[in-house]
């Protein structure tokens, strides 16, 4: 579990410093190179270093172990952080389109500049890399929220990516003398805040789900239902039901036992249950185990 943490929390600084480096290139080349597209990216890539930060907060709190007043661990500090995330996409977003909407009412023109392709196209390769990094680590650690970064990573790549094509049809209008392909610039930057506040709504479904306790589907638990009813002692599983508590699974089950053991015998029993399912299935953190009398 340390590992896990550790190996999380080094993939959020390098995207912290990475977004930081890119966000301020990006920022200093959309203002010389005159792209409001590549300005509105510069933006995007500032909002995931504060989402990076916040990735990096929940990942150490998570990492606390239960106590009396979270007797369930502090899992669910990464999706907290992951809901931040979430928040972050849609109001950076929502800006980044009124700025786009202002831009073609006003009727600008750009004479967008080449620096502003060279960034661009450095920009998707740099972040295309980030996010296969970070989803692959995230989904071998199970970390919700370094996954929400990692496709965070990938709505700037793929913003950056609709950039570079209303930057390139700006330079080919402006040298070819068409200046109302001049105005693809801001119509990208408006297409890339309806992409980036698409990904926060989805990023921010899905920690709202986690965060309220859903419990998990039968397809997901079949397997912890296949563990316990193969446990010796166990006459018959009354009931199961797990929910993801951050990175790991909480399970509460009822099982049905001979009714003329002892109680001593009844707890080995639950004891038993508890053990194998937390050895057998690594994201399990805890199980809760209660005792029916089995009767036909």
């Amino acid at each position: 579990m340390e590992n896990r943490h550790q190996k999380a929390q080094f993939a959020s600084i390098i995207g912290i410093v990475t977004n930081l480096i890119l966000a301020i290139i990006k920022g200093v080349a959309g203002v010389f190179g005159n792209s409001k597209a590549l300005i509105a990216d510069a933006f995007h890539s500032a909002s995931d270093v504060v989402s990076s930060v916040a990735v990096l907060v929940g990942i150490r709190a998570a990492r606390k172990p239960p106590d009396p007043e979270h007797p369930y661990g502090h899992g669910k500090a990464e999706n907290i952080a992951t809901l931040i995330v979430a928040i972050l996409l849609v109001v950076v977003g929502f800006e980044i389109l009124l700025d786009s909407i202002t831009s073609l009412r006003e009727q600008q023109e750009s004479a967008t500049k080449t620096i502003a392709l060279y960034v661009i196209i450095f920009s998707i390769i740099v972040k295309e890399v980030l996010f296969q990094y970070k989803k692959r680590l995230g989904d071998k650690i199970n970390s919700p929220a370094l996954i929400a970064d990692a496709w965070h990573h990938r709505s700037d790549a793929l913003s950056s990516f609709i950039a570079l094509a209303g930057i390139g049809i700006a330079m080919i209008g402006q040298r070819a003398g068409i200046p109302v392909l001049q105005y693809f610039d801001p119509i990208a930057g408006a297409l890339i805040s309806i992409l980036v506040m698409w990904m926060g709504f989805k990023i921010g479904r899905d920690a709202v789900s986690v965060t309220l306790e859903t419990v998990l589907d039968h397809g997901r638990t079949k397997k912890f239902e296949i563990t316990t009813e193969k446990i010796d002692g166990v006459k018959r599983l009354d009931l199961l039901n797990a929910r993801t508590h951050g990175s790991y699974v909480i399970i509460d089950v009822k099982i049905s036992v001979d009714p003329n053991i002892t109680v001593d015998e009844g707890h080995s029993i639950a004891a038993r249950v508890k053990e194998r399912l937390m050895e057998d299935h690594q994201e399990v953190q805890d199980v809760y185990v209660h005792v029916n009398p089995y009767h036909e």
